[in-house]
C-alpha cells in the first residue's frame, strides 16, 4: 500500500511539473482539472492537446496520468509508449521510466516492469521507491517464471479456500435444517397416533373418568359429614 500511495502522489506532482513546461492551453486547463480531482475532465483536455501535437510529451505524459488514476492500465501504456523515442531523451527520462513500470505492474506485465524500474534507477540511484519497485517486480517475475504465480496465485487459492468453506457451511445448514424438519415431522406424527384412539379405548377412558369423579364426590359427602357432626357435637357440648 504505502508502495502504491507514493506513485500516485509522483504521478500527480510529474502532471504538475510537465504542466508547468509548457505554454499550451488544454494542457494548462487538464492540469487545473487533475489537480481538484477530476480525471475525466482533464482527460478531455489532454487529448484536445494530443490532437493538436501528437508528439506532445506534456499532452501524452498528463494523458497517460489520468487514465492511471482511472485504472485504465492499457490506456496509460499506449500514452506513454507513444513518445517512447522523445521522453527517455529529455529531462523527464527517470520519472518516465518509473510511470512505465508502473503501469506494467498493473498489467502484471514483470518482466517490462524490472526494465522499466532498472532504466529509472541508472538514471536516479537514490530514487528508494524505484529500488523498491525494482526488487519487488523482480520477485514477482521470478515467482511468475517459475510457475508460483506469486502473490496472485496465493491470492486466488486463499479465495478458493474461502469458497470452499463458505459451501461446506452452506450444505451443512442445509443438512441441519433437513434433519430439523424431519424430527419436526416425525413429533407431529407421534403425536397424531397418540391423538388417534379405538372407540373401545375412548369408553374405557371415559369410565375410568368417571369413576374418579364418583370417588371424588363421594369423599366431598364423606367430608362434610364429619364436619356436620363435629359440629352438632360441639353444640351439645
Amino acid at each position: 500500500m504505502k508502495r502504491l500511495i507514493n506513485i500516485l502522489l509522483l504521478l500527480c506532482a510529474v502532471s504538475v511539473a510537465l504542466g508547468a513546461q509548457t505554454d499550451r492551453r488544454e494542457v494548462r486547463a487538464g492540469n487545473r482539472k487533475f489537480k481538484k480531482g477530476d480525471y475525466k475532465e482533464a482527460e478531455i483536455d489532454y487529448r484536445k492537446a494530443v490532437v493538436k501535437d501528437s508528439l506532445s510529451v506534456a499532452g501524452n505524459y498528463n494523458l497517460a496520468s489520468t487514465q492511471y488514476k482511472q485504472q485504465d492500465w492499457e490506456g496509460a501504456d499506449k500514452s506513454l509508449q507513444s513518445i517512447k523515442d522523445i521522453a527517455p531523451a529529455g529531462e523527464n527520462a527517470a520519472r518516465w521510466h518509473y510511470n512505465c513500470g508502473d503501469v506494467a505492474l498493473q498489467k502484471k506485465d514483470y518482466a517490462a516492469a524490472v526494465k522499466a524500474f532498472r532504466e529509472a534507477l541508472l538514471l536516479t540511484p537514490d530514487d528508494l521507491d524505484a529500488k523498491e519497485n525494482y526488487i519487488y517486480a523482480k520477485k514477482m517475475l521470478e515467482n511468475q517464471q517459475n510457475g508460483g504465480g506469486g502473490q496472485d496465485r496465493n491470492q486466488d487459492q486463499n479465495q478458493d479456500q474461502d469458497k470452499d468453506q463458505q459451501d461446506q457451511q452452506q450444505q451443512q445448514q442445509q443438512q441441519d435444517q433437513q434433519q430439523q424438519d424431519q424430527n419436526q415431522d416425525q413429533n407431529q406424527d407421534r403425536q397424531q397416533q397418540e391423538q388417534k384412539i379405538s372407540p373401545q379405548q375412548a369408553q374405557q377412558m371415559l369410565k375410568a373418568i368417571q369413576a374418579k369423579e364418583k370417588d371424588t364426590q363421594d369423599k366431598v359427602k364423606k367430608e362434610k359429614a364429619e364436619m356436620l357432626k363435629s359440629r352438632q357435637k360441639e353444640k351439645n357440648w
